[in-house]
């Protein structure tokens, strides 16, 4: 049923106004359930503004003709019979959410009298269950489940009879949300950078619970079926550039259906610039002028020094489309960019224009002086450091020099010590070569004295020939 309706000015004023009556004739007995699936109530202040907070349901057991299907009546309670079960399910806990799960589970405590349980599950709230478990069971797992409304009986017996019975609701819906499409109001491509669009869809059974948006690569956020039904949704403020819309479409048991669609946020023409300096000197302020087709818009001036964190300056253009920037305070030595953007009243930007590089300096004689001051920084500690080198060099050479003349002279006086000791050495050992031949003319020596004549000539001669060899080697090294 879809109904439209106005009140002339100046509208409702009241609460639990009537709107309209619809009968509704039966064509089958069983569970009847009313859902409305959008809805709104427009706000009579000249925007149409949707003041319907949420849209509820209903659910009616219409009159069953025929045996098929027992309901459970009123018997009369046999005192002691067992109390009815207190029915959980670990997997459809709430009788008043739905599901996605098409398999149930049930679970209740069997008191210690029980002899018997039996079950049920139909689509009917109040019916008597027929299936005998003897011994009483626990729990009871129900699969392959289609979608609907159900419910789940449960009965306990004891020796004084059949108890109060439990009836425990579950609701499942495995579908999806019918598939949707996103429409843009303003085309896919537009330079409106709040683009508006519509999107919609319906959900068969538990209806649409709500929406999911993601917009590029940003977060997701949600929004109310009662905001887009039939209503066409503004995006927030976006940038130039080519992004995609995402949207899901949850159902009330967490199924959903997906829709994309890519749009291009046109850009504005950027801003020129027309006056600038290519240098300035420390201290001068920088001034520039440019032009841009948007009048009387917002300009956004971006400075940059080097690899500095990029400033923002807003300036306004004229009537003409030309605007000023000058800067309030010094600006540091170093190369700068520079750049504009224009924003119009909606908030579409333009592209940065093309960048300009503006360098600042000190003035040519401040920057000789600083020059010399930096050169004379480092030349005069280096100066020093060469004259120190220098001195410390000499130092060690002058010590050097008169310890070498000092071993020198102490070298000359051992040799001439080494020299008195050995030819005094030399002359004894002479000395007893010649009383060893001496005795050889009055007698003959034994073959131990030959020997020893001998080996004496021969240490002799050797020794002499080491020490000079020594002596001659320390001479050359204290030259």
């Amino acid at each position: 049923v879809n109904f439209e309706g106005i009140v002339l000015n100046p509208g409702f004023t009241g609460a639990a106004g009537k709107t309209i009556t619809i009968n509704f004739r039966i064509k089958a007995a069983g569970l009847a359930i009313l859902n409305f699936s959008s809805g709104s109530v427009l706000a009579n202040d000249g925007k149409g503004t949707n003041i319907l907070a949420s849209l509820g349901n209903a659910q009616f057991n219409l009159g069953y003709a025929g045996p098929s299907v027992p309901e459970a009546t009123t018997p009369s309670i046999t005192l002691d019979t067992p109390a009815a079960p207190q029915i959980s399910s670990p997997t459809h806990p709430d009788p008043n959410k739905w599901y996605s799960k098409n398999t149930a589970k049930f679970m209740w405590q069997v008191p210690s009298d029980a002899v018997a349980v039996r079950l049920l599950y139909d689509k009917y709230p109040n019916s008597q269950p027929r299936v005998v478990y003897e011994p009483a069971i626990s729990e009871k797992e129900i699969t392959d489940l289609k979608d609907g409304i159900y419910y789940f009986h449960t009965q306990f017996k004891n020796d004084k009879g059949w108890g109060a019975i439990a009836h425990f609701r579950f609701q499942i819906d495995t579908q999806t949300p019918e598939p949707f499409e996103i429409k843009f109001v303003d085309s896919k491509e537009t330079d409106n950078p709040r683009p508006t669009v519509l999107f919609d869809t319906t959900d068969s059974l538990s209806g649409i619970d709500y929406y999911k948006v993601k917009i590029g690569e940003g977060v997701f956020f949600a929004i109310a079926p009662e905001i887009v039904k039939n209503i066409p949704y503004t995006l927030p403020l976006q940038a130039p550039g080519k992004r995609s819309i995402l949207v899901q479409a949850f159902d009330k048991a967490g199924n959903y259906t997906v829709a994309i669609e890519d749009f291009i946020i046109e850009p504005l023409e950027s801003p020129i610039f027309t006056i600038y300096p290519r240098e300035l000197a420390s201290g001068e302020a920088l001034k520039v002028e440019g032009k841009t087709k948007y009048l009387n818009s917002q300009v956004i001036i971006w400075l940059q020094r080097e690899k500095d964190e990029p400033k923002s300056f807003s300036v306004n253009s004229d009537q003409n489309g030309n605007f000023v920037f000058m800067t309030d305070g010094q600006l540091r030595d170093g190369v700068y960019n520079l750049w504009a953007e224009v924003v119009d009243v909606r908030g579409t930007r333009s592209l940065p224009s093309e960048k300009l590089t503006i360098a600042i300096a000190r003035p040519a004689i401040f920057r000789i002086g600083t020059w010399a001051i930096n050169f004379l920084a480092i030349a005069v500690p280096l100066v020093a450091l060469i004259a120190m080198l220098i001195f410390i060099i000499w130092h060690g050479w002058h010590k050097f020099s008169l310890l070498r003349k000092r071993l020198r002279k102490e070298v000359t006086e051992a040799e001439l010590v080494i020299h008195k000791a050995f030819d005094l050495l030399k002359d004894d050992i002479r000395e007893q070569i010649k009383m060893l031949e001496k005795t050889r003319t009055k007698r003959e020596l034994t073959e131990e004295e030959e020997k020893i004549i001998k080996q004496l000539k021969k240490d002799l001669d050797d020794a002499e020939k080491f020490v000079r060899k020594e002596i001659e080697e320390i001479e050359k090294e204290v030259k």
